[in-house]
């Protein structure tokens, strides 16, 4: 006797996001030994990882405001769309 079970895609996508934490989550470990190691290549068999560190520039709100006014702020900023998928957990009995 066979079941043909749908699983529904609330249920798919909570079980890859949960899967993706604990991989992201593993990820970020090796970062951080990576990064607690202090060198630059880690050489790898069928890899190899680069640590690369760069500068990143944002800008001073506050100083901001001390050369343009709210107007000329708000003109230069532009809308972007942001996705949020959230999983609220059942409790299953």
């Amino acid at each position: 006797m066979s079941f043909n079970v749908t699983i529904a895609l609330a249920d798919q996508y909570a079980a890859a996001k949960a899967a993706a934490d604990a991989a992201v989550e593993a990820l970020d470990a090796l970062k951080a030994q990576i990064k607690a190691a202090g060198l630059e290549r880690h050489i790898g068999v069928t890899c190899d990882v680069v640590l690369a560190l760069s500068e990143q520039k944002r800008v001073d709100n506050a100083l901001l405001k001390q050369f343009l006014t709210e107007d000329q702020i708000e003109a230069c900023k532009k809308p972007i769309l942001v996705e949020r998928i959230t999983i609220k957990p059942k409790g299953i009995k």
